[in-house]
């Protein structure tokens, strides 16, 4: 029998170093097997070759935590605005808590199983109905015995704390993680009092995750350890950021920037990024590492190698990487392998190749959030006249930018 792995709590007591995936959801829809708009996670299903490789590729760059691919996963957003998929929320649960389990079989991972926020909340829903679908999901987890919950991707701290109450009945560790900056939540509570809140909630672990890039993410994960420390609480904390640079976001983040979802590249972190991303989170006291949208393999191992004087030892995804751009030694010709050094990787600027381009953009900055009609949600598909709506709404929000 394979030995009994530590449970994430026992590793964070311990002081070890936890490192999530990336951002399945782009990352998938990148490859052809998620469609931007629903963002929903069928391809468990439809194409589990494809989820159960990626899950390989983050295991092998050095992840610890197997996050099941069920982010809007619950039946209210599969159902939402036209989709008719003939696969239930059940059915892509289950599987992506097999694929999970599957790949952290084949190493020292953990499989965690998530929820995060849902139409119903944005449509005024109530309290018991929105507490009821977190519930679906949660009987599924229980069901495949995940390791810990994660609930993840919430605007709302409100939302949020409806999500652990639910997670926390099963007995099983909890962490929650807001998509905000320190601008706090869309109805601007901030960073330190939604951690204390969702700490009060049962949550042992707190951070953010997604809308913003890694320092910003960073920088809002340290105002929630110290509001938790102020009201003399403990919590572990997470950061699982954006790997897009986000400079010119608002309180929205990088839904708001003109660019998304469809033109994010030039914002892309390269890997050099990543290592100092990681270097100040785990300075910032955080020990659960990992990342959101815009991830790739790549830069996980980035964040591994970083932190692998403090782990005691290097990804397997490192046999292929010369820390520090070092394989460059064995290029042919002489400019590269001047390259395989350092000093000159961490001072690169990075040119984007777009002379016409700007540097940064105009947040579009609609302010629209829980409680506005634009935002209640229908099972039917979005109509001519909603989407005629929409374009005359997006006409006055350039007009006043």
């Amino acid at each position: 029998m394979a030995p009994t792995k530590k449970g994430i709590l026992e590793r964070l007591n311990a002081g070890e170093i936890v490192i999530g995936d990336g951002g399945f959801v782009f990352a998938l829809e990148k490859r052809g097997y998620v469609k931007a708009g629903p963002w929903t996670p069928e391809a468990t299903v439809t194409h589990p070759e494809a989820v159960r490789q990626l899950h390989r590729e983050f295991l092998r760059a050095g992840a610890n935590v197997m996050q099941a691919f069920t982010f809007y996963a619950s039946d209210d957003k599969l159902e939402n605005r036209g989709q008719t998929l003939k696969i239930t929320g059940a059915q892509i649960n289950e599987a992506a808590c097999d694929l999970a389990r599957e790949v952290a079989n084949e190493g020292d991972a953990l499989v965690a199983g998530g929820v995060c926020q849902t139409p119903s909340y944005l449509s005024c829903k109530s309290e018991a109905e929105v507490k009821a679908i977190f519930k679906k999901q949660l009987d599924v987890f229980l069901k495949k015995n995940v390791d810990f919950l994660i609930a993840e991707y919430f605007e709302h701290v409100e939302e949020a704390e409806w999500a652990v109450q639910v997670l926390k009945a099963s007995g099983k560790p909890v962490a929650a993680s807001l998509c905000i900056g320190p601008e706090g939540d869309m109805h601007g509570v901030s960073p330190a009092e939604c951690a204390v809140r969702l700490v009060k909630a049962g949550a042992q672990i707190v951070g953010v995750n997604c809308h913003f890039d890694p320092m910003t993410c960073v920088k809002a994960v340290k105002m929630m350890k110290e509001g938790v420390e102020k009201a003399g609480l403990k919590a572990h904390y997470m950061v699982q950021p954006l790997a897009y640079h986000t400079p010119d976001c608002n309180c929205q983040g990088f839904i708001d920037l003109p660019e998304f979802p469809f033109a994010l590249e030039p914002r892309i972190l390269t890997r050099w990024d990543m290592h100092q991303y990681a270097r100040e989170a785990y300075k910032a006291g955080i020990r659960f590492i990992g990342g959101c949208c815009g991830y790739e393999p790549y830069h996980i191992r980035a964040v591994a190698e970083e932190l692998a004087p403090e782990r005691g030892f290097l990804p397997a995804a490192s046999e292929k990487h010369g820390m520090w751009g070092a394989g460059l030694e064995m290029h042919t010709k002489p400019w590269v392998r001047a390259r395989a050094q350092r000093h000159y990787w961490e001072n690169i600027r990075p040119a984007s190749g777009r002379p016409k381009c700007p540097s940064l953009s105009t947040p579009e900055s609609w302010g629209v959030t829980k409680g506005h009609s634009e935002l209640l949600q229908h099972k039917e598909a979005t109509t001519t006249q909603e989407m005629k709506h929409v374009l005359e709404m997006q006409k006055k929000a350039k007009a006043s930018a």
